[in-house]
C-alpha cells in the first residue's frame, strides 16, 4: 500500500513537471501531446522535446543517487555516509571538466564514460588509502580518505575553472546540478547503465542484508565479505558516476532519502532499495519543479534546492547522533 501511495505521487509530479514552467500547460495539452502529437502544434514539440525528457531524468538521477546513498550507508554502517563520502561524485566531475578543457567533447557517451572513469578512479584510491584487507573495513579511515581526496578533486576542479575562464562560464551550472539540457535524442539510451545497476543492486540485496547481519553470521553462512563489499563499491560508484555525468553534482540526494525511507518501510535491503529508487525520484523531481518556479522565467539549480533541503536534515541527524553517543 505504501508503495503504491508512494508510485500514485510520483505520478502526479510527473504530470505537474510536465506542466509547469515559464509557460504553464493543461493535463489536456499535456495528454495530447503524449498521445497523438502533431508537429505543428508548439506545446506538443515542447513538452516531447523538454518537459518529458527532463521529467525522466530527475526521476532517473534521483533513484541512482539514492539507491547509491542506501547501498553506501549499508555498506560502511554509518548513516551519515553518501555517494559523496567516496569522492566519487568530484572525481567524476573533475574528468569531465578537465576532458571538457583539453578537448572539445560532444559526445554524450564520451562524457558518461570520462564521469565513470573518474569516479571508479576516485573510488579505488579511496577504498585502497582506507586500508581496506581482507575484507575488513575502517569506517572512520573511509570517512577520512573520502573527505581527503574530494578536498582535493574539488581544489583540482576549482583551479582548471579559474584558469580556464570559458570553461568557467559553462560548467559552473552543470557543477551546481541542472537537469535543464536534456536532448531526447540521446538522453533515453544514457539512462540505460544507471537503470541495469539499479536492477543489480536490488538482485545483490540479499547478499547485502547478510552483511549487515554481522561479519561472523556473514562467514559463517559462507558468504564472501570481500568480495561483497567489493561489489557493493562498485555499485555506488557506477550509479554516482552515472548520476553526475547527466545532471552534474547534485549533493543530499543519496544522503536524505535512505533516512526517510527507513523509517516507514524499514531496514530490509530488499524492501529499502526498490523504496530509495521511488523516493529518490520523488524527491529531486519535487527538487526540479521547485527550481523551476521560484524565480520565473529564470531558474535555480536543481543542486542548491536539494542543498537547502538537506543541510539542515544533516546538521538534525549529526546532533541526534552526537546526543545518542553523549
Amino acid at each position: 500500500m505504501k508503495f503504491l501511495l508512494c508510485a500514485l505521487l510520483l505520478g502526479v509530479l510527473a504530470l505537474l513537471s510536465m506542466m509547469a514552467g515559464a509557460g504553464w500547460y493543461t493535463p489536456t495539452q499535456i495528454a495530447a501531446a503524449l498521445l497523438h502529437p502533431e508537429a505543428t502544434r508548439a506545446a506538443d514539440t515542447i513538452i516531447q522535446t523538454s518537459r518529458l525528457p527532463r521529467t525522466v531524468l530527475a526521476m532517473c538521477v534521483g533513484a541512482f543517487l539514492a539507491v547509491a546513498g542506501a547501498l553506501m550507508q549499508a555498506l560502511t554502517r554509518n548513516p551519515l555516509a553518501a555517494p559523496g563520502l567516496f569522492g566519487v561524485n568530484a572525481g567524476a566531475a573533475l574528468m569531465i571538466v578537465l576532458a571538457g578543457t583539453l578537448f572539445s567533447i560532444g559526445d554524450p557517451w564520451i562524457t558518461l564514460l570520462l564521469a565513470f572513469l573518474g569516479a571508479c578512479t576516485t573510488g579505488m584510491l579511496v577504498w585502497f588509502v582506507s586500508n581496506v584487507s581482507q575484507g575488513q573495513l575502517n569506517p572512520l579511515r573511509l570517512v577520512l580518505a573520502g573527505v581527503a581526496i574530494t578536498a582535493l578533486c574539488n581544489a583540482f576542479t576549482q583551479a582548471i575553472l579559474v584558469i580556464d575562464q570559458q570553461s568557467l562560464d559553462t560548467m559552473l551550472f552543470w557543477l551546481a546540478g541542472s537537469l535543464s539540457a536534456s536532448d531526447a535524442t540521446r538522453l533515453y539510451p544514457l539512462l540505460l547503465p544507471g537503470t541495469g545497476l539499479m536492477v543489480i543492486a536490488v538482485l545483490f540485496s540479499r547478499q547485502m542484508n547478510v552483511l549487515n547481519a554481522g561479519e561472523t553470521i556473514a562467514r559463517g553462512l559462507g558468504q564472501n565479505i570481500a568480495r561483497v563489499r567489493l561489489i557493493a563499491c562498485m555499485l555506488v560508484v557506477g550509479l554516482a558516476g552515472c548520476a553526475v555525468a547527466l545532471a552534474g553534482n547534485i549533493g543530499f540526494v543519496g544522503l536524505v532519502v535512505p533516512h526517510i525511507v527507513r523509517q516507514i518501510f524499514g531496514s530490509d535491503l530488499r524492501r529499502t532499495l526498490p523504496a530509495c529508487a521511488l523516493l529518490g525520484a520523488l524527491l529531486l523531481l519535487a527538487a526540479d519543479i521547485t527550481a523551476r518556479l521560484i524565480i520565473v522565467p529564470q531558474e535555480v539549480p536543481v543542486g542548491v534546492m536539494t542543498a537547502l533541503l538537506g543541510a539542515p536534515f544533516f546538521i538534525m541527524l549529526a546532533q541526534r547522533r552526537g546526543s545518542h553517543a553523549g
